[in-house]
This record gives C-alpha cells, structure tokens and sequence, in this order.
C-alpha cells in the first residue's frame, strides 16, 4: 500500500499544476492612439471576435454609450472625438457584461438570437435564456 502512496506522489509532482484563479474569460483592453481630433481603435475587430458578437452590433453600442459618430476603416475603428481609453474599455466591460455573459453562470458561452421583435441571450453551457435590450 506504501508504494502505491509513493507512486501516487510522484505523479502528482510530475502533474501540472492548474490555475485555480476561475476566470477563463477575460476581457481584452482596447488599444489605439489619437489623430488630431479623432480616436483610432486598431484592435476592435479583434475584441468582437474574441466576444462572439457582431462586429456592427458591438460598434453600434459603443457609439451610442459614448455619444459620438465614427466609422469602420479597414480593420480599425475610428472615432470622431478624443476619447480616453479607460472610457472606452468601461463601456467594452458594460457590453460584455450586458450582451456576452450569462445571468445564470456568468459563462461566456452564448449566443444572441432574435425572436420576432424581441433579442434573448442564450447561454449555451446551461441552457438559460434572457431578454436583452434589442434596441441600442
């Protein structure tokens, strides 16, 4: 029984340890600089993949929130004011926690799906489902 104890320890020594921060999801910062006037987000598109969600619904949220026009260059955002990035990545944090997160689970597994007038998010790891604002 001893050596099976022993075997047993020098696995676990040889096992990686795991991260038992619980936090798989994370959000990503917002990166750009100012041009003239102007905001430019060079890593928004990203951040919306990253999220799951369409890129124009995410623009459209972001510009409303931080009442200001701007347009998509390419692969960039760009904002027609300046506008500090710890505005902008509050706003990202409010979006996720409205339009990616899960009520039930806080997991990010979900899904937006439109039904008739209405938007729901549907959580794909336990199933709930939730009414969400549909017009931004």
């Amino acid at each position: 029984m001893e050596n099976y104890e022993k075997l047993l320890e020098q696995a676990y020594e040889k096992v990686k340890s795991v991260d038992t921060s619980g936090e798989r999801f994370e959000i990503p910062k917002i990166s750009g600089h100012f041009e003239g006037k102007k905001t430019i987000l060079t890593n928004f598109f990203q951040i919306a993949t990253h999220i799951r969600r369409n890129p124009e619904h995410f623009q459209k949220f972001i510009l409303k929130e931080l009442a200001t026009s701007g347009q998509k260059e390419g692969d960039r955002l760009v904002l027609n004011n300046k506008v500090p990035s710890a505005k902008i990545n509050s706003k990202v944090e409010q979006y996720v926690k409205e339009f990616v997160l899960c009520k039930e689970c806080s997991k990010p597994d979900t899904e937006l799906i439109k039904e008739d007038r209405l938007t729901f998010i549907h959580c794909l790891a336990c199933g709930a489902k939730h009414s969400v604002r549909g017009k931004i």
